[in-house]
């Protein structure tokens, strides 16, 4: 007999409450409004790699920087995730996450170093002895059609929020159907990065736009 019960919610999770309005000045200006948060997130160091693999570069250093190799030889030769550095990981993702939520127009409140506002990036602290110990050196290469798929779906994202913009400057609207679009493969970006690069799941992620 089949089951009914839904699946479980995949370990990374995002998504992005649809603002009330889009403020035409700030978005007409937007790359020049974000130039302090940036410089703050640049100064992370590695941090920076965040927000700009979120507009579609795949660096393998992910967010945390140096915390991937790290993570890995932890997992390979201990089976642990240290605690304090799963939660820099995830503040340092959140910040970025807002970061590039703003670049992108798909919010209107400047980002916070602390709030976080209307952007939600949830990854679930994993249970290290659970998880394999040899996959974490190959899941950048299991991933790789995932890079292939999101390659042409950021090309896409980058076409629509050019669009957006000037519907938002002159209907002070964000079209639904292509924010949910950018919204979706933020998500599916995400998902990937908590795979192939965070490691804090050997759940392959799905190809999908949807929660």
């Amino acid at each position: 007999m089949a089951s009914n019960q839904p699946a479980p919610a995949y370990p990374v999770r995002f998504s992005i409450d649809y603002p009330d309005h889009f403020d035409r000045l700030t978005s007409a200006f937007r790359i020049i409004w974000a130039i302090p948060i940036l410089f703050v997130l640049g100064m992370l160091g590695n941090g920076a790699a965040a927000t700009l693999g979120n507009r579609g570069l795949f660096l393998a250093s992910g967010a945390g920087g140096g915390l991937f190799l790290a993570t890995v030889a932890m997992l390979l030769f201990r089976q642990k995730y240290p605690r304090w550095w799963f939660d820099w990981l995830v503040e340092l993702s959140r910040l970025g996450a807002r970061v590039s939520a703003y670049c992108g127009l798909l919010v209107t409140e400047y980002p916070s170093v602390e709030e976080h506002q209307s952007v939600h990036l949830e990854i679930d602290y994993p249970d290290a002895a659970a998880l394999s110990r040899g996959l974490p050196l190959v899941k950048w290469f299991l991933a790789i059609p995932h890079y292939f798929v999101l390659f042409f779906l950021l090309i896409a994202v980058f076409a629509v929020t050019v669009i957006a913009w000037f519907a938002i400057l002159f209907t002070g609207a964000y079209p639904r159907g292509m924010w949910n679009f950018a919204v979706g493969v933020n998500r599916w970006l995400y998902r990937v990065y908590g795979y192939a690069f965070w490691l804090v799941t050997d759940q392959y992620p799905p190809f999908s736009l949807s929660e």
